[in-house]
């Protein structure tokens, strides 16, 4: 598989968190090793009254449940919005091997914008970041959502 098919896998994570009234953001986390997918999930935050159930924090804690174990350096994650500074930081303490992002978020994110989590000396570890693969599709994704609830 190719990195634009995780993505797609993604956004359709992302299309169903819409579905359940979610912000539509998606997450796949792959095995590098093997291409396998150890986790795919969507915001969850208002189903589970969970500030913290977004859709990269819940594909690491299953990842890591189904590894057993707390580092998952030979996996990647795919994201269809740049993680924020939560989701940022945990990705590092997994000490993931990369991160493939969609849209940008010059408000919330923080990787490229706001804490750049990944520049500052306290950081242990930085994912290999690859930005806007399939941009247009999540972006869009997010700017429909948001249009709608207007």
């Amino acid at each position: 598989m190719t990195e634009h098919s995780y993505m797609n896998q993604a956004l359709e994570q992302a299309r169903a968190a819409a579905d359940r009234g979610e912000v539509p953001v998606g997450a796949v986390l792959v095995d590098a090793r093997t291409g396998a997918v150890l986790a795919a999930d969507g915001n969850r935050t208002e189903e589970r009254n969970d500030p913290t159930a977004h859709a990269e924090m819940l594909v690491i804690r299953q990842g890591a449940s189904r590894e057993g174990a707390p580092r998952l350096a030979d996996c990647d994650l795919y994201v269809t919005l740049e993680p924020c500074p939560m989701c940022a930081t945990a990705i590092s303490f997994a000490r993931l091997r990369r991160l493939y992002f969609g849209a940008y978020d010059p408000k919330g994110g923080g990787v490229e914008h706001g804490p750049r989590i990944y520049s500052q000396p306290t950081c242990h570890h930085a994912p290999e970041i690859t930005g806007g693969l399939e941009e247009t599709a999540a972006g869009d994704l997010l700017k429909d959502f948001f249009r709608e609830r207007r």
